[in-house]
């Protein structure tokens, strides 16, 4: 084990769980996700900062509040129409529609309800609104290879063995 602490250029490994005020889990990673910090990877309501200066083996819980997660939800995004004016392929829970605006700009819109002959969609986040209790467990804290920034995070791009 090493002593290393979580600072631009590291390699970090981890994994994490993302819990609603409920309890449900939301989203739950247990095979480890790696990235290195301070690279272009994007972290929700800013677990950046919670993470720098810990250490593999350190646990870690957080808060993220609506805005600094996936937004607070917009009731302007929120249509609800007679079922008969609905397609009967987005007549069920969940069925993704692809909805256009006047300047051509495409956005999905999933059916969250379908009652007294209506049916709703909506285009916030599903967790748009939420308060979202982060839960960490640091795997792995190394010097950076070079080239890993490329090979971990949202630009991965596959590494090739020299």
């Amino acid at each position: 084990m090493t002593d290393n602490k979580i600072a631009r250029g590291q390699y970090v490994s981890l994994t994490y769980s993302i819990v609603d005020d409920a309890g449900n889990v939301l989203e739950q990673s247990d095979l480890p996700v790696s990235f290195v910090y301070g690279s272009d990877t994007e972290m929700i309501g800013g677990m950046d900062r919670q993470l720098a200066g810990k250490k593999v083996g350190e646990k870690l819980s957080f808060k993220v509040p609506p805005g600094q997660g996936f937004g607070e939800h917009d009731p302007s995004l929120t249509f609800t129409d007679k079922i008969e004016n609905v397609p009967p392929q987005f007549r069920q829970i969940g069925a993704e529609v692809q909805m256009q605006n006047e300047a051509g700009e495409a956005k999905s819109f999933f059916v969250t309800e379908i009652k007294d002959g209506n049916v709703t969609v909506d285009g916030n986040h599903p967790l748009a609104g939420k308060h979202l209790n982060v839960h960490v467990t640091i795997l792995e804290v190394r010097n950076a290879l070079p080239g890993e920034e490329r090979s971990s995070g949202v630009h991965a791009e596959p590494m090739t063995k020299h």
